[in-house]
């Protein structure tokens, strides 16, 4: 007599998640080199700022009285949880097509302090990947920074440390800006430098303001050339709200940013959003133009296709439909955080970006 097992349909579905997840992977990996018959393991590296990530208590230190509960925005704590669990399922689904695990390093821009950034990593819908966070004070005058989000299953940090920019007389109205954040770390054997930026902004006029930017592209580079003077092949990645698109100064002549992979010199860096800029496709919306200041740059020792660690792959910017607003006069714009001092139930004014690099699986 044969006997039958019953077991739940829930119990079922966990267990086929679970397989799935697993295979996820191997599966992109053969289908993406079908024709060379090779097999790839997906690492992907993003950026994304978070507009205006502020908590709801008063640092005196900085100017940060616009968000506060008694302020005309009322930002209170319905409104900080809300926005949590906007940016947690941004992060949630970025890349996860590609792997299941998403993202192993994220920079993130316009957070205030570490605080916000650990109540975010340990949100119900990000907790089990165990996201660790990298995070300094910057002197900027809002008191808002950048940081690093990595996933320890993919990436473990060495060193890192803030750089400061300091900032050319009558660029800015202000004294001070965010520092570049530096991390060093492997990433699956490899050695990686990483530099997370949020540059100058254009407040004040784009001409007027673009030595400030410059600068940063400055620090930048001082870096990059430090550690390619000790290896040419160092695998940098720069990433950001740079401020300006992949033409302007600050990235084509300070930096040295080819939109180009072809004639690379040893050394170099290149930028794979030149193509999407040319076409008109951005990362933020201003007057109905389209801008592209999300930038990840890669120094020319990920374009190997055949060495052995990971390569680049290719770029992707995450405007997924639920991020669009649609209505309005940002209509078409990313859904922003605020609509003036109007909450709007939104993400970001910027779509976040990451970069595919891929690893060749010996059969």
């Amino acid at each position: 007599m044969v006997q039958y097992i019953y077991i739940p349909l829930l119990i079922i579905k966990k267990i086929m998640n679970k397989i799935l997840s697993v295979l996820a992977v191997t599966i992109f990996s053969v289908s993406a080199a079908y024709a060379q018959k090779e097999s790839f393991k997906p690492s992907l590296i993003g950026f994304y700022n978070l507009e205006n990530y502020y908590d709801t208590v008063n640092n005196p230190k900085v100017d940060d009285e616009e968000f506060l509960p008694n302020s005309e925005r009322h930002y209170n704590t319905r409104i900080f949880l809300d926005k949590v669990d906007r940016l947690s399922s941004v992060i949630e689904q970025m890349g996860t097509d590609i792997n299941p695990d998403g993202l192993a390093l994220l920079g993130v821009a316009e957070i205030e302090n570490d605080t916000v950034l650990n109540i975010l990593v340990n949100h119900k819908s990000l907790k089990s990947r165990k996201l660790k966070v990298i995070h300094y004070d910057s002197p900027d005058a809002r008191g808002i920074d950048v940081g690093l989000l990595y996933n320890p299953k993919y990436f473990a940090p060495l060193y890192s440390a803030p750089l400061f920019v300091k900032l050319p007389g009558g660029s800015k109205d202000s004294y001070f800006t965010r520092d570049i954040l530096y991390a060093k770390g492997i990433m699956d054997g490899d050695t990686v430098h990483v530099m997370v930026g949020h540059w100058p902004s254009r407040s004040g006029g784009e001409e007027r303001s673009a030595p400030a930017r410059a600068a940063a592209a400055g620090v930048v580079k001082r870096v990059v050339d430090s550690l390619m003077a000790i290896n040419i092949q160092s695998k940098i990645v720069i990433m950001g709200d740079l401020n300006d698109d992949p033409v302007s100064p600050s990235m084509t002549k300070v930096l040295g940013a080819k939109g180009s992979a072809d004639g690379l010199k040893d050394g170099g860096l290149y930028n794979p959003w030149y193509d999407f800029y040319k076409k008109g496709i951005g990362t933020i919306a201003y007057q109905d133009s389209w801008g592209l200041f999300d930038q990840v740059v890669v120094s020319k020792a990920w374009l190997d296709k055949k060495q052995a660690g990971y390569h680049f792959y290719k770029a992707t910017i995450f405007n997924r439909e639920f991020l669009v607003q649609k209505t309005g006069k940002y209509r078409g714009y990313p859904k922003r955080t605020w609509d003036g001092t109007t909450y709007n139930y939104g993400y970001s004014d910027h779509f976040p970006v990451y970069v595919t690099m891929l690893k060749k699986v010996n059969q």
